[in-house]
């Protein structure tokens, strides 16, 4: 299809530049092919949108996230993460079918796209079930193997790079395990030499609490992040989720290896595990990127929640109103989220960039007066400021409907009929 988007406000976020200009978008099949001042032209159009002044910007890559555990919801709340995590969650996924994966997935993604999500990070069970879930809909994963003592095998996650890896325009895989305090050291040394061998980037669960260093260091005499690079896990990127219990020398391998941060603040206050030093970590040039983690710990998979967490809390634990601004947010919820999940494509709106992207509706009481758009959304924007969400050329929802090729109902009855079905 070839679209037009005209009279609207572009966020481009190209160059890190956050400057905002009136002009058109133009789009035909998956990518962009035209975004400036409004100029003359003779292309018969598939459909012609009149933005309204509204703003167009790059979707949000929600980078780290465990989709299928919308079953979750609600179900293990105000319990502490070692708790939760093996009393009630682990207990209660021994129960999941393949199809449930399915299923429970486009639960997510509908609450992705509410939220003008247009990527995840995906780490979870059954990744064909995962894969087949986003192609169905139409949505954008980079699925990351969860390998552990417990799930998969070395072969397994081999295996599925193979089969996944930039083998379908809306999937790609990256090798990962679980975490340092499930995973082998054997395990750990097979997985760097599989990072050797495809010269691949690594992501993982890391420094999430501080029981999980202090364990580890009583382990091996070195704290996660400093047994990962000792094994030779970062030679070829990646990065950690949550990443709140690092010292000195864990930073400063991430800036040296130019490995991401993706920090969860919603999981990790809800679980109350912690803060991550995210203004120290921009200020020694690490990157960071910003994930929801999964609806079992959340709850919700919300963007604007996660943008304004980041920032509050940073300025909070600085004592300094100025950490972490709305710009550098805004970045992190998109160019670095693509970066992390090896998006190349999908970090800014430009000629030839793929068509990811939503409209912000800047007609609500939250977005006025526009003193300034950027700060807008990341201090006062939510859900209800997203219009629309396109995937790779294709309007996926708008205005509160969904196209994503299934009735929401029959989503919302399989989920529910999932959780019945374990009590």
């Amino acid at each position: 299809m070839k679209i037009r988007f005209y009279n609207a406000k572009i966020l481009t976020l190209a160059k890190d530049s956050c400057d905002i200009i009136d002009g058109e978008l133009w789009v035909e099949g998956n990518r962009i092919i035209y975004v400036g001042k409004k100029i003359k032209n003779n292309i018969l159009w598939d459909r012609e949108i009149n933005v309204q002044k509204n703003l167009i910007m790059p979707g949000f890559k929600n980078a780290h996230t465990h989709s299928a555990m919308t079953f979750l919801r609600s179900y293990a709340d105000d319990l502490p993460l070692f708790e939760w995590l093996h009393d009630k969650v682990f207990p209660k996924e021994a129960q999941l079918t393949e199809d449930d994966i399915y299923w429970l997935s486009k639960l997510a993604i509908m609450e992705y796209l509410t939220s003008g999500i247009t990527a995840n990070f995906d780490m979870y069970f059954h990744p064909k079930e995962i894969a087949r879930a986003s192609i169905d809909c139409g949505f954008r994963t980079v699925l990351v193997s969860t390998l552990n003592n417990f799930y998969s095998s070395l072969e397994e996650m081999e295996e599925e790079y193979q089969m996944f890896h930039h083998k379908h325009p809306l999937i790609s895989y990256c090798l990962g395990f679980h975490a340092e305090y499930t995973t082998s050291k054997q395990l750990l040394e097979g997985i760097a030499k599989l990072s050797k061998k495809y010269q691949a980037p690594v992501y993982m669960h890391n420094s999430e609490t501080r029981r999980e260093v202090d364990e580890c260091i009583k382990r091996y005499g070195k704290t996660p992040t400093s047994l990962f690079n000792s094994l030779g896990l970062f030679e070829y990127g990646g990065g950690g989720y949550h990443c709140i219990y690092m010292n000195e020398e864990d930073l400063s391998i991430y800036r040296e290896k130019n490995l991401t941060v993706v920090t969860n603040p919603g999981s990790n206050i809800k679980l109350a595990s912690g803060i991550a030093p995210i203004q120290k970590m921009l200020d020694m040039g690490i990157r960071v990127a910003i994930g929801t983690d999964g609806p079992a710990s959340n709850n919700c998979l919300d963007m604007f929640k996660e943008m304004s967490l980041v920032t509050g809390l940073a300025k909070l634990q600085t004592s300094d109103a100025s950490s972490v601004s709305a710009e550098e947010v805004i970045k992190m919820a998109t160019c670095n989220g693509a970066i992390a999940m090896g998006l190349k494509d999908c970090d800014c709106l430009q000629v030839g960039k793929l068509a990811d992207l939503i409209m912000i509706d800047l007609h609500q009481p939250n977005m006025q007066p526009l003193n300034n758009i950027v700060k807008n959304i990341v201090y006062s924007g939510s859900k209800i400021n997203i219009k629309m969400t396109m995937v790779d050329g294709k309007i996926l929802y708008e205005n509160g409907e969904f196209f994503i090729q299934e009735d929401p109902e029959i989503i919302y009855q399989k989920a529910n009929d999932i959780i019945q079905r374990m009590k």
